[in-house]
């Protein structure tokens, strides 16, 4: 994932809304989203190579996300930032996800990355460069790419800025609808920021839309399998509602244990 949007609880019943397309080399492997097996049961793509992720949602409705970035000095055998990006998966909070986050990457094991982690109680952008450090997202638009979030240097991220504050997306479904389209935006000529990448080895290979509301059964995942200028985006909501059904339930299983 190499551009990514959330904008957060700018509608009540719809706290997490995210958009983002991941770039990667064509030529590496990796699988649609599907549920993966353990505790808590996560819906997520899969990378082939080394097994970790780029997006996904965790049945207590906290998403994770990962995008790459540079480090001055990378570790010679970094380990897979998309496997940790899967480990925060299975953190029960976005908050916890922080701490667990933070804590690896002061390790020096990874290549440059930043990850967000949201769910209806907070939303934080990690940003692992050389010194890495947390920032807590509040209400509104956060961007994210290759730099800080909302990094007034990156045209990217600016582009997108103006692209989804033309109108007032005041509802999941307008969210969406209108980060269809600024995501699929086609590659713009060279010298000029672009939603869609592609090169003759390197691009976007594909896009993700995810709502994430107060009820399951309100939950959106929609999913391109390829760059969305040219594949559609299909939706994958009913395994969404699947295992956020699943969290809802146990949470309120081991309440009424309490």
């Amino acid at each position: 994932m190499c551009i990514l949007a959330l904008q957060y609880q700018l509608v009540p019943d719809s706290p997490v809304l995210v958009a983002g397309n991941r770039e990667e080399l064509f030529d590496r492997p990796w699988q649609p989203p599907s549920i993966q097996s353990g505790k808590p049961r996560i819906l997520c793509g899969i990378d082939q190579q080394a097994g970790g992720t780029w997006l996904g949602v965790n049945q207590n409705g906290m998403l994770v996300a990962a995008c790459n970035r540079m480090k001055a000095i990378p570790p010679l055998a970094p380990r897979s930032r998309g496997v940790l990006c899967r480990e925060l998966l299975r953190c029960g909070s976005a908050r916890e996800a922080v701490d667990q986050a933070m804590e690896e990457l002061s390790t020096n094991k990874y290549d440059g990355v930043n990850y967000v982690m949201a769910d209806a109680d907070s939303a934080w952008a990690v940003h692992g460069g050389d010194e890495p450090d947390a920032v807590e997202l509040y209400e509104g638009l956060s961007i994210i790419a290759n730099k800080d979030v909302n990094d007034p240097r990156d045209e990217r991220v600016q582009l997108a800025q103006r692209l989804l504050t033309l109108q007032t997306l005041d509802s999941p479904v307008k969210f969406l609808a209108v980060a269809s389209k600024v995501f699929a935006r086609a590659p713009s000529p060279p010298g000029r920021p672009t939603m869609v990448v592609r090169s003759k080895k390197y691009g976007t290979v594909n896009s993700t839309l995810v709502a994430l509301g107060k009820k399951p059964r309100d939950a959106i995942y929609q999913f391109a399998n390829g760059a969305p200028d040219q594949a559609k985006y299909e939706d994958y909501s009913p395994m969404l509602r699947d295992i956020l059904s699943r969290g809802l339930r146990e949470a309120r299983t081991k309440a009424a244990k309490a």
